[in-house]
C-alpha cells in the first residue's frame, strides 16, 4: 500500500469550504476548522474525518473503480494547482 506525498503546505485545508463532501468541517472563511494556521497542520490528524486521509479515502470507496497511481496523480494536479495559486513550488513525487 502506498502513501500520498502530501507536501504538508495546507493549502487544501484552506479550501475545505469549497468541496460538498466537507462543508461541516470549513469555518466561515472556507478554511478547516481544525488547520492550525501557524503550522499548516491538522490539530487532529489521528481523528481526521475519512475525506482528508487519501489514502483512506481511495481504500474504502475507490479502489474498485481507479487505480490508486490514477488517484495520486488527480490529487497531485489539485495539490499543484493549490499551490501555484500561493506561489507554492510543489515537489514531483
Amino acid at each position: 500500500m502506498g502513501k500520498f506525498p502530501c507536501q504538508k503546505c495546507g493549502e487544501c485545508c484552506k479550501h475545505i469550504g469549497a468541496s460538498p463532501f466537507a462543508k461541516d468541517l470549513a469555518l466561515p472563511s472556507g478554511i478547516c476548522k481544525f488547520l492550525d494556521l501557524e503550522t499548516n497542520l491538522c490539530r487532529q490528524y489521528s481523528h481526521r474525518p475519512i475525506f482528508c486521509n487519501v489514502d483512506r479515502f481511495y481504500d474504502v470507496f475507490l479502489s474498485d473503480y481507479l487505480s490508486r497511481d490514477e488517484y495520486y496523480k488527480q490529487n497531485k494536479e489539485v495539490c499543484n494547482l493549490l499551490g501555484k495559486a500561493k506561489g507554492i513550488e510543489q515537489n514531483e513525487k
